[in-house]
């Protein structure tokens, strides 16, 4: 269980709420509103207040590198640091069946990132994520570069890890997907939180 108390940064107003072991929320609403502002402030990329636990204990007791393993955020432009895919990866072995199940090729690993294309440097990001086994995810729009074949792939293998015990966090802006990934969905408009009563 992921709780958030009173968690506020510069454009986020105080938000509340639980995220369940084994549950997907949509988070929605216009660009600009602070959804990508929420998500960061929970993997504690960004200076914020608020408190937020995971199975009782507090981000605040766990070291930073630790915390956003097991929060992992998946932004909507991952960073790349290194020249070639393979690189961003530490077990290729391990990684590769999510690589496969993300409509990737095996020699996607020593391809320049610079010839990745914007879906498949998302896919490529979500993976490295997924790689973590991490209890919580944090979604920016993971499909937003994506065919609908693909981004398919995508939801269903979302659907299957948080069938598994993962939770996740999914902004989007398509309310058709708000609908077949998450149960509930989150509001966020001019950095104010709430709960979606649709």
């Amino acid at each position: 269980m992921l709780e958030i108390i009173d968690l506020q940064r510069a454009g986020l107003k105080p938000a509340s709420f639980s995220l369940p072991k084994g549950a997907c929320i949509a988070v929605r609403g216009p660009s600009g509103a602070g959804k990508t502002l929420l998500l960061r402030a929970i993997a504690d990329l960004d200076p914020n207040e608020g408190r937020v636990t995971l199975n009782g204990r507090d981000r605040a007791t766990i070291p930073a590198p630790l915390w956003r393993r097991q929060v992992a955020y998946v932004p909507a432009e991952p960073g790349w640091w290194a020249e070639t895919v393979g690189e961003h990866f530490g077990d290729w072995t391990h990684t590769l069946p999510l690589i496969e199940r993300l409509g990737l090729p095996q020699d996607v690993k020593a391809w320049p990132v610079v010839r990745c294309s914007t879906g498949e440097r998302q896919r490529l990001a979500l993976a490295r994520a997924l790689a973590l086994r991490p209890p919580v995810l944090l979604l920016d729009e993971p499909t937003a570069a994506l065919d609908a074949a693909i981004a398919g792939a995508v939801e269903t293998l979302i659907a299957e890890l948080v069938a598994g015990g993962m939770s996740a966090l999914w902004v989007t802006h398509n309310p058709e997907q708000a609908k077949r990934v998450a149960a509930r969905a989150l509001t966020v408009e001019a950095g104010q939180v709430r709960e979606d009563a649709s």
